[in-house]
């Protein structure tokens, strides 16, 4: 996967989709300063460790899920390398087993394509139909990284201006869970 070692402050100059272009207008409007870097594809974790490396921060993994009846969906973030367990979050939430939401679901609810979901398409979830979930570890760092809708481009941001301009200007609060990790689980 190529990974342009080059990084940008600010949207891209050519022409992208109108969702993508709405994520770096609306950080834009906002005054938050983010850092981005353009790539083929990444559709694993694997293919994120490469950007990793340009951005200098910790790819976040990032969940759309649902419940059976798929009325209620949940945004998860958590560290990407950590094993994620659906029994592990739906205890803590106290809802039904859940499962990944579908390509639709994540187009519909955040304007992003499959793979593509992170917690700065919210600000496409008007009538606020997906809750936010956090694992705790994630806030203990500086850094909060996603894609703008589609995986061809990585942006990063100071964890704080997320929590504290971002989260409130899409009327989104999120809800914190502590996220096992497998070897925990042994002890």
């Amino acid at each position: 996967m190529y990974v342009n070692p080059e990084v940008y402050s600010g949207p891209p100059a050519d022409s992208r989709d109108p969702n993508e272009m709405a994520v770096y207008a609306f950080l834009d409007q906002l005054g938050i300063s983010y850092l981005r870097c353009d790539h083929d594809y990444a559709n694993t974790m694997e293919d994120c460790k490469a950007v990793e490396a340009v951005l200098g921060v910790p790819i976040c993994k990032n969940l759309l899920l649902t419940n059976r009846q798929q009325t209620d969906f949940y945004l998860l973030l958590m560290p990407g390398d950590k094993p994620f367990k659906t029994k592990d979050l739906t205890k803590q939430l106290g809802c039904a087993r859940l499962s990944f939401a579908t390509p639709e679901q994540m187009k519909q609810l955040l304007g992003a394509a499959p793979g593509s979901a992170s917690a700065f398409e919210l600000m496409h979830d008007k009538e606020g139909k997906v809750r936010l979930v956090i694992d705790r570890e994630l806030l203990a760092g500086e850094w909060l990284s996603g894609h703008p809708c589609f995986s061809t481009s990585t942006i990063r941001l100071k964890l704080t201006d997320f929590l504290e301009r971002f989260l409130p200007a899409v009327d989104h609060t999120p809800t914190v869970v502590d996220l096992p990790w497998p070897e925990a689980e042994n002890l």
